[in-house]
C-alpha cells in the first residue's frame, strides 16, 4: 500500500519557522520526483516546491522563493520543506506529492499522483 504521509505543522507566529516532514512507504519514492502543495481556505491548491528524484533539481513558488527549502533523504525515504520566515499568508493545509514515474528531475503538477493527507500550518500576525 502506497502511503505518503506529512508531519510538523502547527501555529506558529509571524516570522517562525518549520519544518515539514513526508514519509513514504510501499513504493520506491526514492526514484521519484516529490513535490509540496498547499491550500489556502477558499483557494485553490497551489504548487510550492518539487525536488528531482536525485534530488539535484529543485523549484520552488515564486512566494517562497528565499524562504523555503526543499531536501530528500532517500536514505529513510523522506522529503522536507523548511519553511524560514512565515508569514500569514502561509496559512494552509501543506500536502505532499509523489510523482507517478520514476527518474524524472522536473515533473508537471499533473504528474504527482499519490498524496498524503496533508498537515495545517497557521501562521498568526
Amino acid at each position: 500500500q502506497v502511503q505518503l504521509v506529512e508531519s510538523g505543522g502547527g501555529l506558529v507566529q509571524a516570522g517562525d519557522s518549520l519544518r515539514l516532514s513526508c514519509a513514504s512507504s510501499g513504493r520506491t519514492f526514492s526514484a521519484s520526483a516529490m513535490g509540496w502543495f498547499r491550500q489556502a481556505p477558499g483557494k485553490e491548491r497551489e504548487f510550492v516546491a518539487s525536488i528531482g528524484w536525485s534530488g539535484r533539481r529543485t523549484s520552488y513558488a515564486n512566494s517562497v522563493k528565499g524562504r523555503f527549502t526543499i531536501s530528500r533523504d532517500n536514505a529513510k525515504n523522506t522529503v522536507y520543506l523548511q519553511m524560514n520566515s512565515l508569514k500569514p499568508d502561509d496559512t494552509a493545509v501543506y500536502y505532499c506529492a509523489g510523482d507517478g514515474q520514476y527518474y524524472r528531475e522536473d515533473v508537471p503538477s499533473s504528474g504527482y499522483i499519490y498524496w498524503g493527507p496533508g498537515t495545517q500550518v497557521t501562521v498568526s500576525l
